[in-house]
Protein backbone atom coordinates (compact mmCIF):
# COMPACT_ATOMS: atom_id res chain seq x y z
CA UNK A 1 0.00 0.00 0.00
CA UNK A 2 1.61 3.35 -0.85
CA UNK A 3 1.69 6.35 1.58
CA UNK A 4 0.31 8.85 1.29
CA UNK A 5 0.77 11.72 -0.97
CA UNK A 6 0.57 15.30 -0.53
CA UNK A 7 -2.45 16.14 -2.09
CA UNK A 8 -4.05 13.43 0.37
CA UNK A 9 -2.24 15.28 3.42
CA UNK A 10 -3.70 18.84 2.00
CA UNK A 11 -7.12 17.62 2.16
CA UNK A 12 -7.08 15.83 5.54
CA UNK A 13 -5.74 19.43 6.90
CA UNK A 14 -8.38 21.25 5.49
CA UNK A 15 -10.85 18.96 6.99
CA UNK A 16 -9.30 19.47 10.31
CA UNK A 17 -9.25 22.87 9.89
CA UNK A 18 -13.15 23.19 8.42
CA UNK A 19 -14.27 20.71 11.75
CA UNK A 20 -12.53 22.43 14.56
CA UNK A 21 -12.91 26.01 12.82
CA UNK A 22 -16.51 25.47 12.79
CA UNK A 23 -16.74 24.11 16.54
CA UNK A 24 -14.66 26.71 17.84
CA UNK A 25 -16.75 29.03 16.61
CA UNK A 26 -19.91 27.32 17.56
CA UNK A 27 -18.42 27.43 21.35
CA UNK A 28 -17.68 31.24 21.00
CA UNK A 29 -20.69 32.37 19.68
CA UNK A 30 -22.61 30.53 22.59
CA UNK A 31 -19.99 31.13 24.82
CA UNK A 32 -22.11 33.14 28.00
CA UNK A 33 -24.58 30.19 28.24
CA UNK A 34 -21.62 27.38 28.80
CA UNK A 35 -21.92 28.14 32.21
CA UNK A 36 -25.33 25.91 32.31
CA UNK A 37 -24.61 21.98 32.76
CA UNK A 38 -27.74 21.85 31.15
CA UNK A 39 -26.48 23.54 27.66
CA UNK A 40 -23.01 22.33 28.29
CA UNK A 41 -23.94 18.15 28.26
CA UNK A 42 -27.29 18.52 26.69
CA UNK A 43 -27.31 21.78 24.33
CA UNK A 44 -30.78 22.21 26.03
CA UNK A 45 -32.48 23.92 22.70
CA UNK A 46 -29.82 24.69 20.62
CA UNK A 47 -29.76 21.59 18.43
CA UNK A 48 -31.93 21.57 15.23
CA UNK A 49 -33.36 17.80 13.91
CA UNK A 50 -30.93 17.97 11.23
CA UNK A 51 -27.97 18.40 13.85
CA UNK A 52 -29.50 15.59 15.75
CA UNK A 53 -29.92 13.29 13.42
CA UNK A 54 -26.65 13.67 11.62
CA UNK A 55 -25.16 13.50 15.55
CA UNK A 56 -27.12 10.17 15.67
CA UNK A 57 -25.49 8.46 12.52
CA UNK A 58 -21.42 10.12 13.11
CA UNK A 59 -21.36 8.78 16.68
CA UNK A 60 -22.98 5.43 15.56
CA UNK A 61 -20.70 4.79 12.93
CA UNK A 62 -17.20 4.55 13.95
CA UNK A 63 -14.04 2.34 12.88
CA UNK A 64 -15.74 -1.23 14.54
CA UNK A 65 -18.51 -0.43 11.74
CA UNK A 66 -16.49 0.63 8.78
CA UNK A 67 -13.95 -2.22 9.02
CA UNK A 68 -15.88 -5.05 11.09
CA UNK A 69 -19.10 -4.64 8.74
CA UNK A 70 -16.92 -4.57 5.64
CA UNK A 71 -15.61 -8.17 7.54
CA UNK A 72 -18.95 -9.48 7.59
CA UNK A 73 -19.85 -8.03 4.02
CA UNK A 74 -17.06 -10.42 2.95
CA UNK A 75 -17.76 -12.88 4.99
CA UNK A 76 -21.91 -13.15 4.59
CA UNK A 77 -23.08 -10.47 2.17
CA UNK A 78 -25.67 -8.22 2.28
CA UNK A 79 -27.33 -9.78 5.36
CA UNK A 80 -25.32 -8.23 7.47
CA UNK A 81 -27.36 -5.14 6.47
CA UNK A 82 -29.85 -6.54 8.64
CA UNK A 83 -28.70 -4.51 11.84
CA UNK A 84 -28.91 -1.09 9.51
CA UNK A 85 -32.34 -1.85 8.20
CA UNK A 86 -34.09 -3.11 11.67
CA UNK A 87 -32.38 -0.02 13.28
CA UNK A 88 -34.13 2.54 10.85
CA UNK A 89 -37.94 0.52 12.07
CA UNK A 90 -36.18 0.40 15.39
CA UNK A 91 -35.83 4.74 15.15
CA UNK A 92 -39.31 5.20 14.74
CA UNK A 93 -40.17 3.24 17.54
CA UNK A 94 -38.00 5.21 19.52
CA UNK A 95 -39.04 8.21 17.77
CA UNK A 96 -43.10 7.81 18.59
CA UNK A 97 -43.10 6.01 21.87
CA UNK A 98 -39.59 6.09 23.76
CA UNK A 99 -38.43 9.95 23.92
CA UNK A 100 -41.84 11.40 24.49
CA UNK A 101 -41.52 9.88 27.72
CA UNK A 102 -37.61 10.72 28.24
CA UNK A 103 -39.06 14.48 27.67
CA UNK A 104 -42.43 14.60 29.59
CA UNK A 105 -40.54 13.40 32.72
CA UNK A 106 -38.05 15.70 31.87
CA UNK A 107 -35.01 13.06 31.57
CA UNK A 108 -31.60 13.91 30.98
CA UNK A 109 -29.53 10.38 31.79
CA UNK A 110 -30.11 7.01 31.63
CA UNK A 111 -29.38 6.72 35.89
CA UNK A 112 -31.80 9.33 36.35
CA UNK A 113 -34.62 7.42 35.00
CA UNK A 114 -34.19 4.47 36.60
CA UNK A 115 -33.61 6.60 39.69
CA UNK A 116 -36.82 7.91 39.24
CA UNK A 117 -39.06 5.59 38.34
CA UNK A 118 -37.27 2.30 40.56
CA UNK A 119 -34.73 3.41 43.01
CA UNK A 120 -31.66 5.06 43.85
CA UNK A 121 -29.75 1.50 43.81
CA UNK A 122 -30.19 0.45 40.67
CA UNK A 123 -29.67 4.23 39.32
CA UNK A 124 -26.34 3.83 40.86
CA UNK A 125 -25.45 0.52 39.82
CA UNK A 126 -26.14 0.95 36.05
CA UNK A 127 -24.42 4.24 36.45
CA UNK A 128 -21.21 2.67 37.43
CA UNK A 129 -21.75 -0.01 34.54
CA UNK A 130 -22.20 2.36 32.12
CA UNK A 131 -19.10 4.51 32.99
CA UNK A 132 -17.01 1.41 32.85
CA UNK A 133 -18.48 -0.11 29.71
CA UNK A 134 -18.22 3.11 28.36
CA UNK A 135 -14.68 4.29 29.07
CA UNK A 136 -12.61 0.16 28.96
CA UNK A 137 -14.64 -0.87 26.16
CA UNK A 138 -16.07 1.81 23.74
CA UNK A 139 -13.46 4.22 23.77
CA UNK A 140 -11.10 2.30 23.84
CA UNK A 141 -11.82 -0.03 21.28
CA UNK A 142 -12.73 3.15 18.94
CA UNK A 143 -9.42 3.98 19.55
CA UNK A 144 -7.30 1.07 18.64
CA UNK A 145 -9.38 0.21 16.32
CA UNK A 146 -9.07 3.77 14.42
CA UNK A 147 -4.98 4.23 15.25
CA UNK A 148 -5.28 0.59 13.37
CA UNK A 149 -6.99 1.32 10.34
CA UNK A 150 -5.23 4.68 10.04
CA UNK A 151 -1.71 3.55 10.87
CA UNK A 152 -2.64 0.67 7.91
CA UNK A 153 -3.48 3.31 5.68
CA UNK A 154 -0.30 5.28 6.06
CA UNK A 155 2.13 2.40 5.49
CA UNK A 156 2.31 0.95 8.85
CA UNK A 157 5.67 1.41 10.90
CA UNK A 158 5.39 3.31 14.01
CA UNK A 159 2.38 5.57 13.43
CA UNK A 160 0.38 3.94 15.70
CA UNK A 161 1.00 5.63 18.76
CA UNK A 162 1.31 8.79 17.12
CA UNK A 163 -1.75 8.73 15.33
CA UNK A 164 -3.67 7.36 18.79
CA UNK A 165 -2.90 10.74 20.72
CA UNK A 166 -3.58 12.72 17.22
CA UNK A 167 -6.94 11.18 17.26
CA UNK A 168 -7.59 11.62 21.29
CA UNK A 169 -6.26 15.55 21.16
CA UNK A 170 -8.63 15.62 18.07
CA UNK A 171 -11.47 14.46 20.15
CA UNK A 172 -10.76 16.46 23.44
CA UNK A 173 -10.86 19.80 21.11
CA UNK A 174 -14.09 18.72 20.24
CA UNK A 175 -15.31 17.33 23.00
CA UNK A 176 -14.60 20.49 25.45
CA UNK A 177 -17.22 22.40 23.53
CA UNK A 178 -19.80 20.38 24.80
CA UNK A 179 -23.32 18.83 23.09
CA UNK A 180 -23.59 21.98 21.40
CA UNK A 181 -19.82 21.77 19.57
CA UNK A 182 -20.49 17.79 18.72
CA UNK A 183 -24.04 17.97 17.51
CA UNK A 184 -23.47 20.72 14.97
CA UNK A 185 -20.10 19.69 14.32
CA UNK A 186 -21.18 16.07 13.43
CA UNK A 187 -22.99 17.48 10.46
CA UNK A 188 -20.09 18.57 8.69
CA UNK A 189 -18.43 14.33 10.37
CA UNK A 190 -21.52 13.24 8.81
CA UNK A 191 -21.45 14.65 5.00
CA UNK A 192 -17.43 13.95 5.21
CA UNK A 193 -18.16 10.26 6.22
CA UNK A 194 -20.74 10.02 3.53
CA UNK A 195 -18.92 11.32 0.76
CA UNK A 196 -15.91 9.45 1.52
CA UNK A 197 -17.42 6.75 2.08
CA UNK A 198 -18.88 6.69 -1.76
CA UNK A 199 -16.26 7.64 -2.79
CA UNK A 200 -14.53 3.86 -1.47
CA UNK A 201 -17.91 2.05 -2.14
CA UNK A 202 -17.20 3.57 -6.36
CA UNK A 203 -13.67 2.71 -6.46
CA UNK A 204 -14.46 -0.67 -5.06
CA UNK A 205 -17.04 -1.28 -7.72
CA UNK A 206 -14.67 0.16 -10.60
CA UNK A 207 -11.81 -2.40 -9.73
CA UNK A 208 -14.31 -4.94 -9.89
CA UNK A 209 -15.44 -3.92 -13.08
CA UNK A 210 -12.12 -3.53 -14.56
CA UNK A 211 -10.78 -6.80 -13.45
CA UNK A 212 -13.50 -8.57 -15.21
CA UNK A 213 -12.90 -6.62 -18.34
CA UNK A 214 -15.41 -3.93 -18.00
CA UNK A 215 -13.84 -1.03 -17.71
CA UNK A 216 -14.28 1.69 -14.88
CA UNK A 217 -17.86 0.90 -14.95
CA UNK A 218 -19.34 1.55 -11.37
CA UNK A 219 -22.79 0.31 -12.50
CA UNK A 220 -21.17 -2.84 -14.30
CA UNK A 221 -19.43 -3.63 -10.96
CA UNK A 222 -22.05 -3.80 -9.09
CA UNK A 223 -24.60 -5.91 -11.63
CA UNK A 224 -20.52 -8.42 -12.01
CA UNK A 225 -20.87 -8.77 -7.80
CA UNK A 226 -24.65 -10.31 -8.16
CA UNK A 227 -23.72 -12.13 -10.80
CA UNK A 228 -20.94 -13.70 -9.40
CA UNK A 229 -21.74 -14.47 -5.66
CA UNK A 230 -25.87 -14.34 -5.67
CA UNK A 231 -25.44 -15.53 -2.45
CA UNK A 232 -24.12 -12.53 -1.11
CA UNK A 233 -27.13 -10.76 -1.89
CA UNK A 234 -29.35 -12.45 0.35
CA UNK A 235 -30.85 -10.40 3.39
CA UNK A 236 -31.65 -14.01 4.95
CA UNK A 237 -29.46 -16.80 6.21
CA UNK A 238 -31.30 -20.35 5.46
CA UNK A 239 -30.84 -22.76 8.94
CA UNK A 240 -28.02 -25.22 7.57
CA UNK A 241 -28.79 -28.92 6.89
CA UNK A 242 -27.13 -31.50 7.17
CA UNK A 243 -23.68 -31.87 5.79
CA UNK A 244 -23.69 -28.11 5.50
CA UNK A 245 -20.01 -26.29 5.50
CA UNK A 246 -18.27 -24.63 8.39
CA UNK A 247 -18.56 -21.69 6.37
CA UNK A 248 -22.58 -21.62 6.12
CA UNK A 249 -22.93 -22.51 10.01
CA UNK A 250 -20.19 -19.60 10.60
CA UNK A 251 -23.02 -17.74 8.69
CA UNK A 252 -26.02 -18.84 10.69
CA UNK A 253 -24.22 -18.42 14.01
CA UNK A 254 -23.87 -14.66 13.12
CA UNK A 255 -27.20 -14.14 11.76
CA UNK A 256 -29.62 -16.93 12.36
CA UNK A 257 -32.46 -16.89 9.76
CA UNK A 258 -35.88 -15.84 10.78
CA UNK A 259 -34.95 -16.45 14.48
CA UNK A 260 -33.01 -13.50 14.39
CA UNK A 261 -35.93 -11.11 13.63
CA UNK A 262 -37.63 -12.49 15.94
CA UNK A 263 -35.26 -12.49 18.37
CA UNK A 264 -31.86 -10.50 19.25
CA UNK A 265 -31.59 -8.10 16.53
CA UNK A 266 -34.57 -6.33 18.26
CA UNK A 267 -33.01 -6.12 21.41
CA UNK A 268 -29.74 -4.95 20.04
CA UNK A 269 -31.33 -2.21 18.59
CA UNK A 270 -34.08 -1.10 20.86
CA UNK A 271 -31.62 -1.27 23.42
CA UNK A 272 -28.88 0.83 21.62
CA UNK A 273 -30.58 3.34 20.23
CA UNK A 274 -33.54 4.15 23.27
CA UNK A 275 -32.07 2.92 26.38
CA UNK A 276 -28.27 4.45 25.62
CA UNK A 277 -27.15 7.41 27.08
CA UNK A 278 -24.62 8.02 24.15
CA UNK A 279 -27.43 7.50 21.35
CA UNK A 280 -30.58 9.17 23.36
CA UNK A 281 -28.45 12.57 24.74
CA UNK A 282 -28.80 13.78 21.34
CA UNK A 283 -32.20 14.53 21.67
CA UNK A 284 -32.87 14.16 25.43
CA UNK A 285 -32.47 18.49 25.07
CA UNK A 286 -34.85 18.79 22.07
CA UNK A 287 -38.69 19.60 21.96
CA UNK A 288 -40.99 16.99 21.37
CA UNK A 289 -41.01 17.79 17.59
CA UNK A 290 -37.54 18.46 16.52
CA UNK A 291 -36.54 15.70 18.54
CA UNK A 292 -38.60 13.25 16.66
CA UNK A 293 -37.75 14.48 13.55
CA UNK A 294 -33.94 14.26 13.88
CA UNK A 295 -34.11 11.24 14.91
CA UNK A 296 -36.45 9.78 11.87
CA UNK A 297 -33.76 11.45 9.98
CA UNK A 298 -31.43 9.31 11.42
CA UNK A 299 -33.07 5.98 10.49
CA UNK A 300 -33.82 7.71 6.98
CA UNK A 301 -30.09 7.54 6.95
CA UNK A 302 -29.25 4.35 8.42
CA UNK A 303 -30.67 3.01 5.07
CA UNK A 304 -27.19 4.45 3.35
CA UNK A 305 -25.14 3.22 5.50
CA UNK A 306 -24.63 -0.50 3.92
CA UNK A 307 -23.79 0.82 0.87
CA UNK A 308 -20.69 2.65 2.63
CA UNK A 309 -19.81 0.11 5.20
CA UNK A 310 -20.63 -3.15 3.22
CA UNK A 311 -20.69 -3.02 -0.42
CA UNK A 312 -16.74 -2.57 -0.54
CA UNK A 313 -16.91 -5.91 1.83
CA UNK A 314 -17.95 -7.61 -0.76
CA UNK A 315 -16.14 -6.26 -3.99
CA UNK A 316 -13.55 -7.00 -1.94
CA UNK A 317 -14.88 -10.91 -2.02
CA UNK A 318 -15.21 -11.50 -5.16
CA UNK A 319 -12.08 -9.71 -6.06
CA UNK A 320 -10.20 -12.20 -4.12
CA UNK A 321 -12.39 -15.06 -5.32
CA UNK A 322 -11.57 -14.22 -8.46
CA UNK A 323 -7.55 -13.98 -7.92
CA UNK A 324 -6.98 -10.39 -6.69
CA UNK A 325 -6.50 -9.05 -3.08
CA UNK A 326 -4.35 -12.35 -2.30
CA UNK A 327 -1.68 -10.45 -0.42
CA UNK A 328 -3.64 -7.61 0.84
CA UNK A 329 -6.30 -10.13 2.24
CA UNK A 330 -3.47 -11.83 4.25
CA UNK A 331 -0.60 -9.48 5.29
CA UNK A 332 2.06 -11.50 6.60
CA UNK A 333 0.30 -14.70 5.21
CA UNK A 334 -2.21 -14.64 8.04
CA UNK A 335 -5.93 -14.13 5.80
CA UNK A 336 -8.29 -12.05 8.09
CA UNK A 337 -12.18 -11.09 6.70
CA UNK A 338 -11.84 -6.96 8.61
CA UNK A 339 -8.78 -6.85 6.13
CA UNK A 340 -11.17 -6.33 3.06
CA UNK A 341 -11.90 -2.74 3.76
CA UNK A 342 -7.84 -1.66 3.91
CA UNK A 343 -7.94 -3.58 1.06
CA UNK A 344 -9.94 -1.49 -1.14
CA UNK A 345 -8.49 1.45 0.55
CA UNK A 346 -5.21 0.30 -0.63
CA UNK A 347 -6.03 1.05 -4.02
CA UNK A 348 -7.48 4.50 -3.76
CA UNK A 349 -6.10 7.31 -6.26
CA UNK A 350 -3.95 10.36 -4.69
CA UNK A 351 -6.27 12.19 -3.15
CA UNK A 352 -9.72 9.93 -2.73
CA UNK A 353 -7.16 7.94 -0.18
CA UNK A 354 -7.12 11.67 1.87
CA UNK A 355 -10.51 11.99 1.85
CA UNK A 356 -11.11 8.34 2.80
CA UNK A 357 -8.59 9.33 5.69
CA UNK A 358 -10.94 11.98 6.48
CA UNK A 359 -14.16 10.04 6.20
CA UNK A 360 -12.45 7.40 8.83
CA UNK A 361 -11.23 10.11 11.10
CA UNK A 362 -14.48 11.64 10.86
CA UNK A 363 -16.63 8.38 12.25
CA UNK A 364 -13.45 7.73 15.18
CA UNK A 365 -13.63 11.26 16.32
CA UNK A 366 -17.12 11.61 16.48
CA UNK A 367 -17.49 8.44 18.24
CA UNK A 368 -15.33 9.71 20.57
CA UNK A 369 -17.01 12.97 21.31
CA UNK A 370 -20.30 11.43 21.63
CA UNK A 371 -19.51 8.71 23.63
CA UNK A 372 -17.08 10.90 26.22
CA UNK A 373 -19.45 13.79 26.59
CA UNK A 374 -21.99 10.84 27.69
CA UNK A 375 -19.30 9.91 30.26
CA UNK A 376 -18.80 13.37 31.49
CA UNK A 377 -22.84 13.61 31.55
CA UNK A 378 -23.29 10.68 33.81
CA UNK A 379 -20.60 11.39 36.42
CA UNK A 380 -21.46 14.67 36.63
CA UNK A 381 -25.51 14.35 37.48
CA UNK A 382 -25.40 11.32 38.71
CA UNK A 383 -22.55 10.70 40.58
CA UNK A 384 -20.84 14.17 41.29
CA UNK A 385 -23.55 16.42 42.12
CA UNK A 386 -25.39 13.30 44.08
CA UNK A 387 -22.89 12.02 46.03
CA UNK A 388 -19.78 14.57 46.08
CA UNK A 389 -20.87 17.88 46.26
CA UNK A 390 -24.59 18.39 46.50
CA UNK A 391 -24.27 22.11 46.51
CA UNK A 392 -22.05 22.35 43.06
CA UNK A 393 -22.48 25.42 41.11
CA UNK A 394 -23.31 24.95 37.37
CA UNK A 395 -19.93 26.31 36.65
CA UNK A 396 -18.10 23.50 39.06
CA UNK A 397 -20.01 20.82 37.02
CA UNK A 398 -19.40 22.11 34.10
CA UNK A 399 -15.44 22.25 34.88
CA UNK A 400 -16.11 18.68 36.33
CA UNK A 401 -17.71 17.45 33.27
CA UNK A 402 -14.64 19.26 31.06
CA UNK A 403 -12.19 17.23 33.25
CA UNK A 404 -14.17 13.76 33.24
CA UNK A 405 -13.44 14.56 29.56
CA UNK A 406 -9.67 14.77 29.87
CA UNK A 407 -9.41 11.49 32.01
CA UNK A 408 -11.76 9.43 30.30
CA UNK A 409 -9.86 9.94 27.12
CA UNK A 410 -6.43 9.83 28.86
CA UNK A 411 -7.99 6.32 30.34
CA UNK A 412 -8.69 5.31 27.05
CA UNK A 413 -4.96 6.16 25.37
CA UNK A 414 -3.42 4.13 28.47
CA UNK A 415 -5.33 0.93 27.75
CA UNK A 416 -4.65 1.16 23.84
CA UNK A 417 -1.27 2.04 23.72
CA UNK A 418 -0.35 -1.90 24.25
CA UNK A 419 -3.82 -3.26 23.95
CA UNK A 420 -4.12 -4.12 26.90
CA UNK A 421 -7.76 -5.36 26.52
CA UNK A 422 -6.65 -7.63 24.08
CA UNK A 423 -9.25 -6.44 21.60
CA UNK A 424 -6.78 -6.77 18.79
CA UNK A 425 -7.16 -10.80 19.16
CA UNK A 426 -11.03 -10.73 19.54
CA UNK A 427 -11.71 -8.20 16.43
CA UNK A 428 -12.74 -4.93 17.86
CA UNK A 429 -16.78 -5.88 16.75
CA UNK A 430 -16.79 -9.02 18.35
CA UNK A 431 -14.87 -7.19 21.59
CA UNK A 432 -18.01 -4.54 21.89
CA UNK A 433 -20.29 -7.29 21.66
CA UNK A 434 -19.11 -9.41 23.71
CA UNK A 435 -19.17 -7.44 27.13
CA UNK A 436 -21.98 -5.23 26.01
CA UNK A 437 -24.64 -8.30 24.76
CA UNK A 438 -24.80 -10.26 27.69
CA UNK A 439 -26.36 -7.05 29.53
CA UNK A 440 -28.82 -5.96 26.84
CA UNK A 441 -31.81 -8.00 27.34
CA UNK A 442 -31.90 -6.99 31.33
CA UNK A 443 -31.48 -3.09 30.59
CA UNK A 444 -33.80 -3.64 27.91
CA UNK A 445 -36.45 -5.43 30.24
CA UNK A 446 -36.05 -3.16 32.83
CA UNK A 447 -36.55 0.32 30.49
CA UNK A 448 -39.61 -1.15 28.70
CA UNK A 449 -41.74 -2.45 31.37
CA UNK A 450 -40.87 0.71 33.63
CA UNK A 451 -41.69 2.92 30.79
CA UNK A 452 -45.15 0.78 29.81
CA UNK A 453 -46.29 -0.75 32.86
CA UNK A 454 -47.40 0.81 35.99
CA UNK A 455 -47.01 -1.95 38.42
CA UNK A 456 -43.17 -2.37 37.86
CA UNK A 457 -41.31 -2.14 41.06
CA UNK A 458 -37.86 -1.46 41.74
CA UNK A 459 -37.42 -4.96 43.17
CA UNK A 460 -37.91 -6.49 40.06
CA UNK A 461 -35.38 -3.95 38.24
CA UNK A 462 -33.08 -5.30 40.06
CA UNK A 463 -34.07 -8.91 39.16
CA UNK A 464 -34.33 -8.04 35.94
CA UNK A 465 -30.56 -6.97 35.52
CA UNK A 466 -29.16 -10.17 37.38
CA UNK A 467 -31.36 -12.55 35.49
CA UNK A 468 -30.64 -11.37 32.37
CA UNK A 469 -27.14 -10.90 32.58
CA UNK A 470 -27.32 -14.47 34.41
CA UNK A 471 -29.56 -15.98 31.52
CA UNK A 472 -27.38 -14.44 28.81
CA UNK A 473 -24.10 -16.07 30.07
CA UNK A 474 -26.00 -19.03 30.33
CA UNK A 475 -27.56 -19.49 26.88
CA UNK A 476 -24.38 -18.57 25.18
CA UNK A 477 -21.44 -20.82 27.20
CA UNK A 478 -23.13 -23.41 29.15
CA UNK A 479 -26.89 -24.49 27.31
CA UNK A 480 -25.01 -27.28 24.98
CA UNK A 481 -22.90 -28.69 28.14
CA UNK A 482 -26.29 -28.93 30.02
CA UNK A 483 -29.00 -29.86 27.27
CA UNK A 484 -26.39 -31.18 24.74
CA UNK A 485 -25.42 -29.69 21.28
CA UNK A 486 -29.38 -30.66 20.43
CA UNK A 487 -30.90 -28.16 22.84
CA UNK A 488 -34.21 -28.49 23.97
CA UNK A 489 -35.47 -24.97 22.11
CA UNK A 490 -33.07 -24.27 19.27
CA UNK A 491 -30.98 -26.51 17.31
CA UNK A 492 -26.68 -26.18 18.09
CA UNK A 493 -23.93 -25.62 15.23
CA UNK A 494 -20.05 -26.08 15.99
CA UNK A 495 -18.05 -22.89 16.00
CA UNK A 496 -15.06 -22.13 14.01
CA UNK A 497 -13.81 -24.19 17.17
CA UNK A 498 -15.68 -26.91 17.05
CA UNK A 499 -17.50 -26.22 19.49
CA UNK A 500 -21.46 -26.36 19.80
CA UNK A 501 -23.10 -22.94 20.57
CA UNK A 502 -26.56 -21.91 20.07
CA UNK A 503 -26.48 -18.47 17.74
CA UNK A 504 -25.94 -15.36 20.03
CA UNK A 505 -28.95 -13.55 18.87
CA UNK A 506 -31.04 -16.63 19.93
CA UNK A 507 -29.56 -16.48 22.95
CA UNK A 508 -30.83 -12.80 23.65
CA UNK A 509 -34.23 -13.57 22.78
CA UNK A 510 -34.24 -16.25 25.10
CA UNK A 511 -32.53 -14.25 28.29
CA UNK A 512 -34.72 -10.82 27.33
CA UNK A 513 -38.21 -13.26 27.43
CA UNK A 514 -37.78 -15.09 30.28
CA UNK A 515 -35.97 -12.00 31.93
CA UNK A 516 -39.08 -10.19 31.30
CA UNK A 517 -41.26 -13.10 33.12
CA UNK A 518 -39.38 -13.02 36.16
CA UNK A 519 -39.59 -9.34 36.47
CA UNK A 520 -43.58 -9.60 35.68
CA UNK A 521 -43.78 -12.21 38.25
CA UNK A 522 -41.61 -9.92 41.43
CA UNK A 523 -44.05 -7.07 40.08
CA UNK A 524 -47.17 -9.07 40.41
CA UNK A 525 -46.23 -9.06 44.35
CA UNK A 526 -46.05 -5.11 44.80
CA UNK A 527 -49.15 -2.60 44.75
CA UNK A 528 -51.33 -2.60 41.47
CA UNK A 529 -49.75 0.73 41.04
CA UNK A 530 -45.82 1.54 41.83
CA UNK A 531 -45.92 5.48 42.94
CA UNK A 532 -43.06 5.96 41.25
CA UNK A 533 -45.21 5.25 37.73
CA UNK A 534 -44.56 7.23 34.80
CA UNK A 535 -48.08 9.44 34.07
CA UNK A 536 -48.82 8.38 30.48
CA UNK A 537 -51.67 9.80 27.85
CA UNK A 538 -52.31 9.22 24.49
CA UNK A 539 -51.82 12.82 23.38
CA UNK A 540 -47.56 12.22 24.36
CA UNK A 541 -47.56 9.47 21.31
CA UNK A 542 -49.78 11.63 18.72
CA UNK A 543 -47.24 12.86 15.39
CA UNK A 544 -47.87 15.62 13.15
CA UNK A 545 -48.37 14.70 9.48
CA UNK A 546 -44.81 15.56 8.75
CA UNK A 547 -43.45 13.19 11.03
CA UNK A 548 -46.11 10.44 9.69
CA UNK A 549 -44.82 11.23 5.99
CA UNK A 550 -41.62 10.39 7.49
CA UNK A 551 -42.30 7.38 9.08
CA UNK A 552 -44.24 6.10 5.93
CA UNK A 553 -41.11 7.23 3.62
CA UNK A 554 -39.00 4.90 5.45
CA UNK A 555 -41.30 1.95 6.17
CA UNK A 556 -42.10 1.56 2.56
CA UNK A 557 -38.05 1.70 1.65
CA UNK A 558 -37.50 -0.83 4.10
CA UNK A 559 -40.05 -2.94 2.66
CA UNK A 560 -38.76 -2.11 -1.07
CA UNK A 561 -35.09 -3.80 -0.39
CA UNK A 562 -36.50 -7.00 1.53
CA UNK A 563 -38.70 -7.65 -0.96
CA UNK A 564 -35.80 -7.04 -3.93
CA UNK A 565 -33.32 -8.85 -1.65
CA UNK A 566 -34.91 -11.27 0.31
Amino acid sequence: MEKFATVDYVIFVIYFFIVAGYGYWIYRKKTNSLSSSKDYFLAEGSLTWWAIGSSLIASNISAEQFIGMSGNGFEVGIAVAAYELIAAVALIIVAVWFIPVYLKNKIFTMPQFLNNRYNETTSLIMAIFWLFLYVFVNLTSILYLGAIAISSMAGGGDSFHTITVALAVFAVIITLGGMRVIGFTDVIQVVVLIIGGIATTYVALTLVSEHFGLGQDALAGFNKLMEDSPEHFNLFVSKPGPGASQEDINKYLMLPGIGMYLAGIWIVNLNYWGCNQYITQRALGADLKTARTGILFAGFLKLFMPIIVMLPGIAAYVLYKNGALQQEMAPGGVFHADNAYSAILGYLPNGMKGLALAALTAAIVAGLAGKANSIATIFTLDIFKKYINKEASEAKMVWVGKITIVISILLSVLFTWNDALGIGGAGGFTFIQKYTGFISPGVFAMFLLGMFWKRTTGAAAITGLVTGFALSVFFNEFATKVFGPETWIYTAYPNKAGVYEIPFQICMGLAFVFTMIAMIGVSLFGPKINPKAFVLDKSMFKVEPSVLALIVVTLLLVTAIYVRFW
